[in-house]
């Protein structure tokens, strides 16, 4: 009898300095549509965010590398992130033949979330996810239309949240992982983690949870990194097949040159 194999499936989350660079978020989509079997992509956008909040006169700031959403943050984040960005990249991968759709949270009630309790800081409208409703997204996946979820989900009371794009990666990965075989690929502009962030040939190809200790006992993780790392733990924890931290080119086939996360 032959074994039961689950159908790979391929998360793809893009960082904000690639979505900021339209060569290189070109270079990226035409990659991803390239790639074979089932696959989704999950973007943030809050370089482009803070960019229209300037020309708008709405102050943004940030804890620990994660964002504080007021009410005029938010509206500027449901703009750009579900307007703008989203559908600049659905766009984008209908010109390389991949039928994509965009969606938030609240679209299909995919991805349910509650409004972050106030603790050493007040956040604003960010959400902490849930949960996932993987049966819609199944669906479309499996009827050859690729999801492309912003970094928005919602409350079921009519609130929209801004939320983590790599925490709805990871989410999204680890509620798909009791159907699908998931690799989870977090893309941006590095090769992936850095000892010194300033030099490419400082890669670090494989972290496992000792030496993610011992990387951040050494503070040689930055902020930036820090959600990214959090949610390729978890993820594995749950179930997830592979996590793996690059640049574009780790999307290759045949790529080397980027980090894999280890249990």
């Amino acid at each position: 009898m032959k074994e039961n194999r689950k159908p790979v499936l391929d998360i793809v989350k893009v960082g904000g300095q690639i979505i900021g660079d339209q060569a290189k978020l070109n270079a990226l989509l035409e990659r991803f549509a390239q790639m074979d079997g089932y696959k989704i992509l999950v973007h943030g956008g809050g370089k482009r965010a803070t960019e229209m909040e300037g020309k708008l006169g709405v102050v943004s700031k940030l804890y620990k590398g994660r964002r504080i959403t007021s009410d005029k943050s938010l509206e500027v984040a449901i703009m750009v992130y579900a307007g703008l960005v989203n559908k600049s990249i659905v766009a984008g991968l209908q010109a390389y033949n991949c039928n994509a759709i965009g969606l938030c949270g609240a679209d299909g009630d995919t991805i349910l979330a509650h409004k972050r309790p106030v603790g050493e800081v007040d956040f604003g409208f960010v959400g902490d996810i849930q949960k996932v409703n993987t049966e819609p997204i199944a669906q479309l996946i499996k009827n050859n239309i690729t999801p492309v979820f912003c970094a928005l989900t919602h409350d079921g009371a009519g609130q929209l949240l801004n939320t983590n794009a790599d925490t709805i990666a990871s989410e999204l990965a680890i509620g798909l992982s009791n159907a699908f075989q998931v690799s989870l690929w977090y893309c941006f502009e590095k090769k992936g983690v850095l000892h010194n962030i300033e030099e490419a040939d400082t890669l670090i190809r494989k972290i496992d949870k000792k030496s993610y200790k011992q990387l951040l006992e050494q503070q040689i993780i930055g902020e930036g990194m820090l959600p990214k790392l959090y949610n390729s733990f978890s993820a594995l924890d749950a179930g997830v097949h592979k996590v793996c931290i690059g640049d574009i080119s780790m999307l290759e086939k045949d790529a080397k040159e980027f980090t894999t996360i280890t249990l």
